[in-house]
């Protein structure tokens, strides 16, 4: 009896508890606490650029960011900031002030998102960018990247640390 409350037990945990590492997440912060975490400690900025209907950006955030390896990585190792492009409100980052630049018919995009991902005169979504402490492009990458490729490339800037 006490072996079928027990499978009984552990089959509803399993039901109604999913593992958590499903919903880990990394830490984000604003380009306004880049200064005061610096201070803390010295890191490279991971910069995570998306937009609200790329779908794209959408898949990297329930996939890449979700996963438990990626979500350790960053924590320990960067300081992670997620950028909306089409943020409307000013950012203040690095002594200088990104506003918002209307494209037309309800659309437009922020200076900073502009700066940081764009690649060869292109700017596509999504797009991650690693900032070194002294807050220059130290890698670029325009495009979806799996939790595999996304470790490997934050893996050489561990390694390089």
């Amino acid at each position: 009896m006490a072996i079928r409350i027990i499978s009984i037990l552990s089959w509803l945990a399993v039901g109604f508890f999913p593992s958590l590492a499903a919903f880990s997440q990394p830490e984000s912060y604003s380009f306004g606490q880049v200064d005061s975490l610096q201070q803390r400690e010295q890191r490279n900025l991971v910069v995570f650029i998306h937009t609200d209907w790329c779908r794209f950006c959408l898949e990297m955030e329930n996939t890449t960011f979700k996963d438990h390896e990626v979500t350790r990585l960053l924590n320990e190792n960067f300081w992670f900031i997620r950028l909306d492009a089409e943020q409307e409100e000013d950012i203040s980052f690095g002594g200088h002030v990104f506003r918002y630049k209307p494209g037309g018919a309800g659309t437009g995009v922020n200076e900073l998102a502009e700066q940081l991902g764009t690649i060869d005169n292109k700017l596509s979504f999504p797009a991650v960018c690693v900032l070194s402490p002294e807050n220059e492009i130290v890698f670029q990458a325009g495009q979806f990247l799996a939790a595999k490729d996304f470790l490997k490339i934050m893996q050489v800037f561990i390694e390089k640390d």
